[in-house]
């Protein structure tokens, strides 16, 4: 008789009896996916097109339940099976006539909430009602209605039998009871093995009577990729055989299957499901490896710049795949090294401080780190990238119009048409904000018929026609153009005489267009009007009145897209609320362009322009200037002055009211505010004496707007000592920055030993420079009487290398041409006319019976070379080369008859005395 598998966990596992018989836990955090992960149905043989077979029928829930945990996000329902479609409220239902359902069928339903988020799926399982294999004989398959298993701390082997029994109903689809249920098996990825792992073990009761095979089949079992999950056919326990990737795949449906040894089923199959726990292994990757931005110089702090982007690959629901940003570095310095900030969370990056000068510094490079775990840097895993922030010029040369006069005619009733062509020259960068012009007509068409448009190629003004003339009401427009930038003049710079020409435009007589009487039209509202209200209507009138002709509106220019004009009767209603802080509101004005046309033949049209005058209203709250300050630790007349901006206008700005919040109490109790006018207050320490150091004070600063608006503001004080003049003294300053007395003098004896050091090296070397330069290279004569090898701490390449007449050193053969010489200097050393001696060349390759020879006559011709040396030397008889040109100073002999005159040796110094001395023959012989 079957009675079922049985899985044995090797993990405490939780058992329940029921449904609804177990104590809940403590709502856990928020994860994305089904409410479970198997869902049982009980239905009839016949389902009938459109049937609802899960619907306040499934066991825990009315439908299948998927929570994205993002409330504002729909979510999408996918069935494997074309028979059964999933409603967007988790309903199933049939999608056509399935007849004679004959034996239990599953099928997978998966849910994705948006094209980024993983799929997440779930099992559903039909049955048939009345469908009720045979009860489980082994008793211990089942646990009693009413019973738990024991609690125990240690890992234990749980048992889990299949159900075998169900209670049915009339309704088809009936509640589990006293049924194991299974959960979900979790491997972390990355895991380091051994592998194979073993994660379940599964066996059947029968396997007492009868040898039962198991086997598993499913994606990662026998379908690709294979082989990541196996099983002992015998024992029946499950491995795992490698690590797993949660990003490749988070999840695993197998089939367990048991056959007896003639491969007949044993069991139905049951369905394990492997959850890949995610680990942090992955670094948050940035789109782009440099980003490029760009801001305006002397834009105000808080401007914004440019956006970071870091995608991490794991899970986005956990601290691994939560990614926040920082700045790691700036450059260059100037004026600050932190002239920028980064959202941790969103990766915008604004300006912080105020002093962007292109001329200074025209480009930054910023290092950003994107770091998972929430940014925690002993945990999360981080990368860089580089942002670029290049800083934009501005306007500081105006444009001016190459004549003073232009002309130009126009046909009546014709509009986009160019009448004229006006030329401009700008200094500026081309084709950048700062060079582009734009044409205004400020006087001769009170009516709008003309408007110039530039050309983005040559920066010309084409005179061009937006609204039709009458030619019985102007033959001629006198039309006066004004010529400026895109972007406005620079602080200090006065727009050009020669921004400003005449157009004259001549009128041809053709059909005449519907007209706008009012053009422009202004009208009057506060700002803040919500969208749906009607502002004015705006109509035209048509100057053919004997024609029956009908008008039409249309919108032409609506630049911030607020407006809607009724077709019929030109009544213009608002889309948006309307705001005077916008970009497109230019002096508390709002303009749009609105088309009129009539159904002539052919028609005509004309048009219209808007301005609406926005009152303003106190909807933005001040801001405390400056962020930082300075003040002395003891109590002086100089204190802070702050203000206050305020994006409003009058009377929704100053005065401005200036409070100190009473929590903390600290802040009262040390500081004070007293008030100098309507815009401006001192900030000033209430107490004697404040400890060095960086305060931040909040201040509530209040507008004059009704009701007025309040911001609560941090100004950040350093607080340090200061001079006489009530400045911070330069130790003071770097105590307020956090380095204390004893460190600062620490500091300052380590520089003064430092340089001592330098200054006791740099004496020693110019002593022995000294030393060098004063040492004797010759021992005094008057002392050693004997001869002397001088050692000048040089080496050389010998004779050769020396730009020396050697030859100046031999003996002359006769001293007649001495001796005769005048009185003074007398030298000995000139070469002798006589010829050298000749030594015997070695044979190549000499008989080893002449070397004797060889040598025999070698030493004889140095016996008879007179210019050989007086005392045994080494002689070289293998030289190689062109030899020295200075013979050899051998040849000087020595002569003991003593008829030689060495007198003239007292004339060559006192380095010669000695010699004179011993050879001169004086009185002291």
């Amino acid at each position: 008789m079957k009675t079922g598998f049985v899985i044995l966990l090797m993990t405490t596992t939780i058992l329940s009896t029921s449904w609804g018989n177990y104590d809940l836990p403590s709502k856990p955090p928020c994860r994305p996916g089904f409410s479970e992960s198997f869902y049982t149905v009980f239905v009839s043989r016949d389902i009938l097109q459109g049937q609802s077979i899960l619907k306040d029928t499934v066991v825990s829930s009315g439908s299948v339940k998927f929570d994205s945990c993002r409330e504002d996000e729909a979510v999408g329902f996918e069935s494997s099976d074309p028979s059964f479609k999933v409603r967007k409220d988790g309903s199933i239902y049939a999608e056509r006539d399935v007849s004679s359902l004959l034996e239990p069928m599953q099928f997978m339903v998966t849910a994705r909430s948006s094209p980024d988020m993983p799929v997440w799926e779930t099992t559903i399982k039909l049955a048939l009602a009345g469908y009720s294999p045979p009860p489980p004989t082994a008793p211990t398959a089942r646990i009693a209605e009413g019973e738990r298993p024991a609690p125990d701390t240690q890992p234990q082997t749980s048992v889990i039998t299949f159900p075998r029994t169900r209670l049915m109903g009339s309704s088809g689809l009936r509640r589990q009871k006293r049924d194991w249920v299974i959960p979900p098996i979790n491997v972390p990825e990355n895991s380091r093995g051994p592998f194979p792992q073993m994660l379940v073990s599964i066996r059947s009761d029968q396997d007492r009577q009868i040898q039962i095979r198991y086997s598993i089949t499913g994606v990662g079992a026998d379908q690709p990729p294979n082989e990541v999950f196996s099983i002992d056919p015998v024992a029946g326990k499950m491995f795992v055989t490698k690590p797993l990737d949660r990003e490749e795949r988070s999840s695993y449906h197998l089939r367990a299957h048991a056959v007896d040894m003639n491969g007949n089923k044993v069991e139905n199959p049951i369905d394990l499901y492997i959850y890949v726990i995610d680990m942090n292994d992955n670094r948050p990757e940035f789109r782009n490896q440099v980003y490029n931005g760009s801001v305006d110089e002397g834009s105000k702090p808080g401007s914004y710049v440019m956006k970071v982007t870091a995608h991490d690959a794991d899970d986005d629901t956990t601290g691994n795949g939560m990614v926040r940003y920082r700045i790691l570095s700036q450059s260059p310095h100037s004026p600050i090294p932190n002239m920028f900030t980064i959202n941790s969370e969103t990766g915008d990056i604004i300006t912080v401080a105020a002093g962007l000068d292109r001329e200074k510094v025209s480009q930054y490079t910023i290092i950003i780190q994107a770091t998972d775990m929430e940014g925690n840097l002993n945990f999360g895993l981080s990368n860089t990238a580089t942002a670029i922030i290049s800083v934009t010029d501005v306007n500081d040369n105006p444009p001016e119009l190459t004549a003073r006069t232009f002309s130009g005619e126009v046909p009546e009733n014709r509009v986009n048409i160019v009448v004229a062509n006006l030329t401009v020259i700008d200094r500026d960068q081309p084709h950048t904000p700062n060079w582009n012009a734009v044409y205004r007509i400020v006087s001769g068409d009170p009516s709008g018929h003309f408007t110039i448009r530039t050309d983005p190629v040559t920066n010309d003004g084409m005179v061009t026609v937006v609204k039709p003339v009458d030619y019985e009401m102007n033959r001629a427009f006198m039309l006066t153009v004004v010529v400026s930038n895109q972007a406005h003049l620079a602080s200090g710079i006065q727009s050009s005489l020669q921004s400003t020409a005449g157009v004259t435009i001549s009128v041809v007589d053709i059909n005449e267009p519907p007209f706008f009487p009012s053009n422009p039209k202004l009208v009057r509202f506060e700002e803040g009007v919500p969208a749906g209200t009607t502002l004015t209507t705006f109509s035209a009138n048509d100057p053919d009145r004997f024609m029956q002709q009908i008008v039409r509106y249309s919108k032409l220019s609506d630049p911030a897209n607020w407006l809607s004009i009724n077709t019929t009767n030109g009544q213009i209603i608002t889309m948006a609320m309307l705001n005077r802080e916008s970009i497109f509101v230019k002096n508390n004005i709002y303009e749009a362009t609105f088309l009129a046309a009539d159904n002539g033949s052919p028609p005509a049209s004309g048009t219209g322009t808007l301005q609406i005058y926005l009152i303003d209203v106190n909807d933005n709250a001040p801001e405390l200037l400056p962020k930082e300050a300075q003040i002395c630790e003891r109590i002086s007349a100089h204190g802070i002055n702050i203000t206050a901006a305020d994006a409003d206008v009058d009377p929704n700005v100053g005065p401005f009211i200036f409070e100190l919040p009473a929590f903390p109490s600290s802040v009262r109790r040390n500081w004070t505010i007293s008030r100098l006018n309507g815009d401006y207050a001192q900030l000033n320490l209430r107490i004697q004496y404040l400890e060095s150091g960086v305060y931040d004070v909040p201040v509530i600063v209040s507008d004059s707007g009704n009701p007025p608006l309040s911001n609560r503001s941090v100004i950040k004080v350093k607080v340090c000592p200061c001079d006489e003049n009530g400045d911070c003294t330069t130790v003071g300053a770097v105590a307020a920055a956090g380095l204390g007395t004893g460190a600062i003098i620490a500091i300052l004896i380590c520089i003064i030993i430092l340089l001592t050091m330098v200054l006791l090296f740099v004496v020693w070397m110019k002593r022995r420079e000294k030393e060098r330069q004063t040492k004797q290279l010759l021992i005094d004569p008057e002392d050693d009487v004997r001869d002397n090898i001088l050692k000048y701490d040089e080496e050389g390449g010998g004779e050769e290398d020396q730009d020396y007449d050697l030859s100046q050193l031999q003996q002359p053969e006769s001293l007649d041409h001495i001796i005769s010489k005048p009185p003074g200097v007398r030298r000995v050393d000139e070469r002798p006319v006589v010829p050298e001696s000749q030594y015997p060349i070695r044979p190549v390759v000499p008989h080893p019976g002449d070397i004797g020879d060889f040598i025999s006559e070698g030493l004889r011709a140095a016996d008879n070379d007179p210019t050989a040396p007086p005392y045994d030397s080494l002689l070289v008889f293998d030289y190689e080369g062109s030899g020295s040109t200075a013979g050899s100073v051998s040849s000087l002999n020595s002569s003991s008859t003593g008829d030689q005159d060495y007198d003239y040796l007292n004339d060559w110094g006192p380095r010669f005395k000695k010699l004179a001395d011993m050879y001169g023959g004086g009185d002291d012989d």
